[in-house]
């Protein structure tokens, strides 16, 4: 990584391991629970092959997420938040919260800047 905090500083940190542009998205249903690939494909139907591909093996590499392979045929191979992934399911909850929120809220604050 290049010297932008990560490692260092915890809110540098996070934002790069959630700088992907489809890293949330994925985070957010494996919080909901254990998924395989065509899941989280359907899920996210805009999201290219090998983009959910590349976006996965970062979230492997960052240690997020566990990609378990069952031996077996056909081959099984499932994704679940990672232990330390599964710490970050109260952010998504107080996330979802703060957007709610903000959705109730937003016709107000473009009201108010329109007035002005």
């Amino acid at each position: 990584m290049k010297d932008d905090g990560f490692g260092i500083c915890p809110e540098a940190t996070v934002q790069t391991l959630l700088s992907g542009k489809w890293t949330l998205a994925i985070l957010i249903r494996l919080s909901r629970k254990t998924m395989r690939f065509n899941e989280l494909q359907r899920e996210l139907p805009s999201l290219t092959q090998a983009t959910l591909t590349k976006q996965l093996r970062t979230l492997e590499k960052n240690r997020l997420i566990v990609r378990t392979v069952y031996n077996q045929i056909p081959p099984k191979v499932e994704y679940s938040l990672s232990d330390i992934g599964e710490k970050f399911k109260p952010v998504i909850q107080a996330m979802k919260a703060w957007g709610e929120e903000y959705i109730i809220q937003m016709p107000r604050f473009f009201d108010k800047v329109e007035g002005q």
